[in-house]
């Protein structure tokens, strides 16, 4: 049993790499996370963890992707004394939502340190595409692309298997249509409506199956939002929620933007649990 356990490249009797069901194993024991694709508008969502009172908040110069300098370059005016360009304004340096490129996010669940790992390959593949063909990537293109990264990580030596689950978002550059994709340990990639990973991925997803509906806008991402309150404490100052539409790329909501979709989450539970009991009263 225990070599079965130690080596990365076989397999048990039984079928199964014990390495990538670890692997598994971490994710679950991640971050939770979820995305929804909508008509117009795709959402990610994940659980933030607190921080405690005497580490120090790194923050670093959120940048833009190289595939952005040249757009700025010709379209953005010399910049003021007192520059406030929405491309530099501090963030935190770790995260769980990343821009791999101007039309691509991705939220992941597990490692922070495999993730920051896969995360640089894939903006530099990004990168390298743009500058081969001419033209930017699709969704199931890097989405392959990180699947296969990860699938190599499972039969080489030397080597173990990312503890990361990924959830892609974007747009389709020719036909501007949105896309959601999930990876795992194993290499597995799927497309989907709707999913969740991490802590708890299997309640966010049952309440997803029973509450999605093809929406736009503000509906997508309440039900983003309302799927992971469903196993966050705390309500909105423990989520990061980042939303994509074609025509402005991606955005952060600001926590106060959080808190407001919470609030109104949390009246229309209240209405209809209202609704339900004036129901029962009067049979």
């Amino acid at each position: 049993m225990a070599r079965y356990d130690r080596a990365i490249t076989v397999f048990s009797p039984d079928g199964h790499l014990f390495q990538v069901e670890y692997a598994l194993e971490a994710v679950r024991k991640g971050n939770a996370a979820v995305g929804v694709r909508g008509v117009d508008t795709v959402v990610l969502g994940v659980e933030k963890k607190s921080t405690p009172k005497l580490q120090d908040s790194r923050s670093a110069p959120f940048l833009p992707l190289p595939s952005q300098i040249s757009l700025l370059i010709l379209a953005a005016p010399p910049p003021p004394a007192s520059p406030q360009i929405p491309h530099l304004r501090r963030r935190r340096s770790v995260r769980k939502i990343a821009s791999l490129d101007t039309h691509i996010a991705l939220a992941c669940a597990g490692l922070k340190a495999d993730a920051r790992v896969l995360i640089n390959r894939a903006r530099v593949e990004c990168q390298s595409h743009r500058l081969t063909v001419e033209d930017p990537v699709t969704v199931e293109y890097i989405t392959r692309y990180i699947a296969g990264l990860q699938q190599k990580y499972t039969q080489s030596g030397g080597v173990r298997p990312f503890g990361l689950s990924t959830l892609i978002v974007g747009f389709d550059p020719y036909t501007h249509k949105p896309a959601l994709y999930q990876t795992d340990p194993s290499g597995t990639f799927s497309a989907w409506k709707a999913n969740a990973t991490g802590r708890n991925s299997n309640s966010m997803r049952e309440f997803l199956e029973k509450n999605y509906k093809d929406t736009s806008g503000k509906e997508t991402i309440k039900l983003a939002i309302r799927a992971l309150l469903e196993v966050v404490e705390s309500g909105g100052k423990n989520i990061e929620v980042a939303v994509m539409t074609y025509e402005d790329g991606l955005r952060e909501l600001e926590e106060a933007e959080i808190d407001e979709y919470v609030a109104e989450i949390e009246a229309e539970k209240a209405a209809a649990e209202a609704a339900k009991k004036g129901a029962q009263k009067e049979t």
